[in-house]
């Protein structure tokens, strides 16, 4: 299992810091950010190799299940 920030979003918050730079904004001046969005992703291959069992409701709540 893995929860963490979305692997995407971080790369399309550093092109929207890079436009305003690029019209004119001061580095220095722009707010640092936090990641907003999370994923929760559930490897079932590697959980059946260890011999763990995944509750139905866990399988349900995850954003991508690896099969």
């Amino acid at each position: 299992m893995s929860y963490g920030p979305d692997r995407v979003e971080p790369y399309k918050r550093a092109a929207v810091m890079i436009d305003k730079i690029l019209k004119g904004a001061k580095p220095a001046d722009l707010p640092v950010e936090q990641p907003t969005k999370f994923e929760f992703i559930i490897n079932l291959k590697a959980a059946k190799q260890i011999g763990l069992t995944i509750p139905p409701d866990a399988l349900a709540r995850a954003d991508r299940v690896i099969r």
